[in-house]
């Protein structure tokens, strides 16, 4: 049930971004705009929150999240439009989404924290540690 929150969040949060930027500001149609929300959360729901953020940071979740934004948009509006600004639309579209999402990654890991412990799944990062010995400390000398 968490994931249909967080996805259904992620998707109006978007919307309304893009809903605002793409659709006020350069003039693409709202079932254009739906559509490029939608590819745009399935894959940046699948891929970024839940597999990288697990595995990784934020700042590197969001890295990722600016790149795959920036190449679904830019590639979905020039397929589905005929503007010819699709570089600025991108860029402030990217940029708009990229400050959501560091604050959406914070929230996703608040509330999916827990279900890793519950799963028992096991944390990828090792447990390392280090191990002296007598020989590694030769001031003890025997006489």
């Amino acid at each position: 049930m968490d994931h249909l929150k967080l996805i259904a969040m992620k998707f109006l949060f978007s919307l309304v971004i893009l809903g605002i930027i793409l659709g006020a500001g350069f003039d693409v149609n709202f079932g254009n705009v739906f559509l490029i929300t939608l590819v745009l959360t399935a894959l940046s729901y699948a891929l970024v929150d839940l597999i990288l953020l697990s595995r990784s940071s934020n700042t590197t979740a969001t890295i990722a999240d600016f790149v795959l934004t920036f190449a679904v948009i830019y590639f979905m509006t020039d397929a589905l439009t005929v503007g010819d600004n699709v570089f600025a639309a991108t860029l402030i579209s990217t940029i708009s989404l990229t400050i959501f999402e560091y604050f959406f990654h914070q929230s996703v890991a608040r509330n999916l924290d827990g279900e890793e412990e519950r799963s028992g799944n096991v944390n990828p990062t090792p447990q390392l540690s280090t191990e002296a010995s007598e020989e590694l400390y030769p001031y003890d000398e025997e006489e």
